[in-house]
């Protein structure tokens, strides 16, 4: 059905056009008969119409629209359907519904829920574009357990303050299954580093610059929502806000005109929209306090385990923070001994961290690919809540805080500044530049982690790869920057020739193992 409202009830200057071009949401609700009829059969109401600008008309040919096959073909208010004879050359007057609708005496309503990098981002960037915006965080001192690893080009491109870095990471080290260490990093120049930052910290940071730029905080829990019935309705959020005295919390309700999911792996907007499931890992992390002498060692230093003893599928890390190391690991496909998992990364990094003392434990779910829907109807996902957590590296951040960014500019624009109604259409732009610029590195960052991280000879020869000068400047070049590096094509082909090479090596001792197992 591609029509709009049909009303010859409505006065108006027609417009001519086609009639192809109206939204798939349709509204009838005119009169229909004969030229000689004054009245004829009132047309039943199906949805609000979600398509043209208000005001727009255009008149029409019946016979043409039901010949076409584009008119509904429903019943008629009283049981009688259409006679296609009957209409024979009625015009009548197509009003339009709401898409691009002028908002009279009041700015477009957004809610974002969830006060991380994405919803952070999503909120000041919607509040500076003239929205109303409100943004709903259940735990206003959360602290999400991750690397905390955010690329260079962050800092500039979200104009990050210096001193919420705990550590600027110029050196890493890649342990392999046995122990054999790479150095990483000695193509980085002087003033490229890899940032480490708190998530209380960042995500505070930029919860109050969106506060600052006109952004509504809720310390909240977001409840549930009611999806409107038709395109002009709001879509009503329950929730339960707190002031700090009271563990409770007072029940609320926000009336918005969008919202911007921006909830986490375990996203309740997710639910509300029936974005579909994904694969999850578990990471689990530990806060240690270590002695100064030993916390000097990671000055600027992080060091990341794998092995199948440290996970089965993803790698064990010890990242510095400002006056602590967070060690951690996570997997997708033994959720349940993920403490034994800890408990190894711990041991194999033991001599480094003696005489710490664990000042915090987290866990958190991780997505392991996009949602199979990110937006629906004035609702849309990003960051953890749409999926966008890389394989391979586990990398959240950039992406979640960059997600919710696009998602609000797609918004700010559609809306003119706040002035007028979106619709999905407005949300999938964001989508579609999104995928078109990220999706190449999801992908190779998938096959990686398949071809790297299926065994512990395969992980030997990751690490094995890792020392090569020509990976590494790719490598942090591609991290530090989010752009793909173009290679030189004679050290690609060695590189090919090189990894083909430890990946035969680690298959025949890959079946060794097996026969001395046997």
């Amino acid at each position: 059905m591609t029509m709009a409202a049909i009303g010859a009830q409505f006065s108006a200057i027609p417009i001519r056009t086609r009639l192809s071009k109206c939204s798939r949401r349709a509204v009838i609700a005119g009169k229909f008969g004969h030229p000689s009829s004054p009245g004829g059969t009132r047309g039943q109401i199906l949805k609000n119409f979600n398509g043209w600008r208000s005001g727009s008309e255009v008149s029409v040919d019946l016979q043409s629209i039901f010949s076409s096959g584009s008119f509904w073909r429903g019943p008629m208010v009283g049981g009688r359907g259409p006679n296609l004879e009957a209409k024979r050359g009625v015009t009548v007057v197509v009003y339009a519904g709401m898409r691009g609708r002028k908002l009279e005496g009041r700015k477009l309503r957004v809610a974002v829920v969830g006060g991380g990098p994405a919803g952070g981002s999503a909120a000041e960037t919607l509040a500076k574009g003239g929205v109303e915006t409100f943004l709903i965080e259940r735990k206003l001192d959360n602290a999400k357990p991750c690397g905390g690893a955010i690329p260079l080009c962050m800092v500039g491109e979200f104009d990050l303050p210096l001193d919420i870095i705990d550590r600027r990471v110029t050196k890493m080290k890649m342990i392999s299954p046995s122990n054999v260490a790479v150095d990483v990093g000695r193509t980085l120049k002087e003033n490229e580093y890899i940032g480490m930052v708190r998530r209380e910290v960042l995500d505070n940071y930029l919860r109050e610059r969106a506060a600052e730029n006109g952004a509504t905080v809720i310390n909240g829990l977001f409840l549930k929502m009611d999806i409107p019935k038709d395109s002009e309705s709001p879509y009503v959020l329950h929730y339960n806000s707190y002031d700090g005295k009271s563990s409770q919390g007072t029940p609320g309700i926000l009336e918005v005109d969008a919202v911007v999911g921006a909830d986490g792996a375990n996203s309740r907007v997710a639910k509300s929209i029936d974005a579909g499931d994904y694969d999850y890992a578990i990471a689990f992390q530990e806060r240690i306090r270590i002695p100064e002498e030993k916390m000097a060692y990671y000055e600027n230093l992080a060091e990341m385990y794998v092995g199948d003893d440290v996970s089965p599928d993803f790698y064990g890390w010890v990242f510095p923070k400002c006056d602590h190391v967070a060690v951690g690991t996570g997997t997708v496909i033994d959720k349940p001994a993920i403490k034994k998992y800890q408990l190894a990364t711990r041991n194999r990094a033991k001599e480094k961290i003696e005489g710490g003392k664990i000042i915090r434990v987290e866990a958190h779910p991780i997505p392991e690919h996009p949602r199979p829907r990110r937006a629906n109807g004035r609702v849309a996902l990003v960051g953890d809540a749409a999926g966008y957590v890389t394989k391979c590296s586990g990398e959240g951040i950039y992406f979640a805080a960059k997600s919710g960014r696009m998602c609000a500019e797609a918004i700010v624009e559609g809306s003119a500044n706040g002035t007028k109604m979106i619709d999905e259409s407005d949300l999938r732009k964001y989508l579609q530049i999104w995928d078109k610029k990220y999706w190449p590195t999801y992908k190779v960052l998938d096959i990686l982690q398949k071809v790297f991280y299926r065994s512990n000879p395969a992980r030997e020869a990751f690490v094995e790869m890792c020392a090569d000068e020509y990976v590494q400047k790719m490598t942090f070049d591609s991290y530090l920057y989010k752009t793909v590096v173009p290679g030189n094509p004679i050290d690609d082909l060695k590189l090919a020739i090189n990894t083909i090479g430890s990946l035969i090596r680690a298959n025949a001792l890959t079946k060794e193992m097996k026969k001395i197992s046997v």
